[in-house]
């Protein structure tokens, strides 16, 4: 075999690892990490330290937060799974009581987008009551992954 074929089939194979892992990866909540640290300013003027920029983002598009939790997604308006995401999203605040569901267009949010760490769309994040991030996924989760990471609330 020549060369190039060895650089063909090599190409193939970490494409086809790459693509798996993306199909074992896409949609599952893997919990949160610190995106924006506390303000060191609050502090100065007597606010709480505890950043909230999803809760901030909530109410900056002119929604509530949801009596027990907010499904918080960021989708663009191209995006094929976001559309999968907003239904399954949906029915879930629909099934469960005291849930809302919350869609922010990315591309005309940029700010929050950056302030909460978001890189591809559709990203899901779970808030609590307060506000607060619990967990998040990035594809399109199933509604049972949604039902599992909303018992964490």
């Amino acid at each position: 075999m020549t060369s190039g074929a060895w650089i063909a089939v090599g190409a193939v194979v970490l494409a086809l690892a790459f693509g798996l892992w993306r199909l074992g990866t896409d949609g599952r909540f893997r919990g949160t990490h610190v995106v924006r640290r506390s303000n060191p300013l609050l502090l100065e003027e007597g606010r709480s330290p505890v950043a909230r920029p999803a809760a901030e983002v909530v109410e900056a598009v002119g929604e509530t937060l949801g009596e027990r939790a907010t499904l918080l997604q960021f989708s663009s308006a191209f995006c094929a799974p976001c559309r999968a995401t907003r239904r399954v999203l949906a029915d879930v605040a629909g099934l469960v009581e005291g849930v809302a569901h919350v869609e922010v267009d990315a591309e005309h949010h940029l700010d929050a987008t950056r302030a909460l760490g978001i890189l591809r769309t559709p990203t899901t994040v779970v808030l609590d009551a307060a506000g607060l991030e619990i967990t998040r996924a990035t594809g399109a989760p199933t509604r049972d992954q949604v039902l599992s990471a909303l018992a964490q609330a």
